[in-house]
This record gives structure tokens, sequence and C-alpha cells, in this order.
């Protein structure tokens, strides 16, 4: 008989008793997140490069009846890594969620991109994603369990110009995810990747000023619009719970469907009834 229980017996979904640590939440992505695991039961740990900045977010968690300590981290730097985790598990004792987060882009066409663009890129969305998930990894791996969800991007599994160092950066990501998953597994802890498609933020909000750009954009997504923050607060939600923990390795995409390769419209003649 398969088991049709609710993981631990409570409510589908219910994170109460987890700490999520969620990097980059100073802004963004990263508090929609941190805020939907926040609103499932969880406690949380919010990084950002600079703590002060976290104080409002913070005291907005605390609102929800969560515990929430705010950390310094640069995962561009080994040794800030390090010492963020080691300043989580004082404070909680236990890391059992971990969604990297942090990330940055540069846009340019190929030819323009540096050296020093490249390297920013790289360091912060690919190389601080795995450090990141190697320090908290040691925890989890004596705790034998383990919920590590790194964020990709629609870009982990297509290109657009003008984002070659970005998507090999996501790229990276997804067959990261893959392997982790692979390394980790056996102790307990599932490695899966949260894609988002395109959803306005910081990094972007310029080609969202175009009115022309967004109908086209909206011509490719199947569901017909850009993602909202909200969209991904179910998925991340899962990843983190017990009711993902046979999943591990994966990709998740929400991506309103534009990773099935849609294009603009047939005319409505077009389309056959």
């Amino acid at each position: 008989m398969t088991e049709t229980s609710q993981g631990s017996g409570g409510p589908f979904f219910n994170l109460s008793g987890r700490v999520a640590l969620v990097t980059g939440t100073s802004r963004g992505l990263g508090q929609y997140f941190a805020r939907a695991l926040a609103q499932a039961g969880a406690d949380l740990i919010l990084t950002s490069r600079d703590r002060t900045t976290l104080a409002a977010f913070e005291e907005e968690m605390r609102g929800l009846g969560r515990r929430c300590v705010s950390v310094s981290l640069d995962v561009r730097k080994e040794e800030s890594i390090h010492a963020a985790v080691k300043e989580a598990e004082e404070a909680f004792g236990t890391i059992d969620v971990l969604v990297n987060n942090a990330g940055m882009n540069i846009r340019k066409p190929a030819l323009e991109v540096t050296w020093e663009d490249w390297n920013q890129i790289l360091d912060t969305n690919l190389r601080g994603t795995f450090f990141v998930a190697q320090s908290v990894a040691k925890g989890m791996i004596e705790r034998r369990y383990g919920r590590i969800i790194n964020v990709g991007s629609v870009t982990s599994v297509a290109g657009y110009a003008g984002l070659g160092p970005y998507g090999a950066s996501r790229g990276g990501v997804r067959q990261l995810t893959m392997s982790l998953a692979d390394d980790w597994g056996p102790y307990g802890v599932t490695v899966n990747c949260l894609a988002p498609g395109w959803f306005r933020t910081e990094q972007n909000k310029v080609m969202y000023e175009s009115k022309e750009w967004v109908e086209y954009l909206c011509d490719r997504i199947p569901l017909k619009r850009p993602g909202h923050p909200d969209d991904l607060a179910g998925p991340v939600v899962f990843l983190a719970s017990e009711e993902s923990r046979y999943i591990t390795g994966q990709t998740l995409l929400v991506d309103g469907g534009i990773s099935t390769g849609a294009t603009r419209a047939l005319p409505k003649a077009s389309v056959s009834k």
C-alpha cells in the first residue's frame, strides 16, 4: 500500500518548526520567498550584504509571529559565507531549508560583455550558489534532513540575446542542482531548482516600461501575462515542505509556459475551429 499521509500527519505544506535561510532578501523575489515560507510557518534567517537594509522586513516577519534574524552575507566571499552560516546556526541551532536566491545580472550585447562583467555574474549566481549550498549542507547532512532550493530562471533552459553570462550562470545552476541532488540524496537532503520565467524585478524593470515589449512578451507566454511574485509562493513552499520529499534534482519552471517555445499567436482567421 502506498502512503497517502500528509508527511508528519499535519496539514499539507505546513512548515511549522522549520528554519529557513533565504539569501538576497533586501528586495525583490527574495522577500516574496521569505514571506511565503513565513506564512507557511517557518522561522527565518534573512541575508543581505548590508544587514541594516533588512530591519523593516525583519519586523514584518516577526509580525507574522515568526522568529527572525538577519545576517550579513556576500556570496562572492568565502569567509562571508562561512561566517553567515555559522551565525545562523548559532541563532537557531539548525537550518532546515535553504533558498539560494541571491543573484545579479548585467544586461549587454555579447560583444560588449567585459571580463569583469562575466566574473561578477558567474561569481554571484553560480559560484555563490554552490558554496552557500555546500556550507549549509554540512549541517543538513549531519542531521540527515534538508531542503535546498536553488533559484534558477527560464534562462536555465532557454537562451536570450543580451543574457549570455546570465544564461550561462543559470544553466549552470540547473546542472549543479542535479549533481548536488545525487551527492546529498543519501543523507536525506533534497536539492531542486526553482526557475521563474519573466517576472518584473529591480534588475529588469526598465524593460517593462515599454508597452510594445510587454505585448510581445505576453504573446509568447501561453498564459498571456508576465509572472507576479505571488505566483512563486506555492512552488517555493512546496519544495520546502514534506510533500516534496521524493522530488530531487528537478527544475520547476514557473514561467506561464514560455519555455514551451510558444511564438506570437496566429491571426484568428487562421485558427481552425
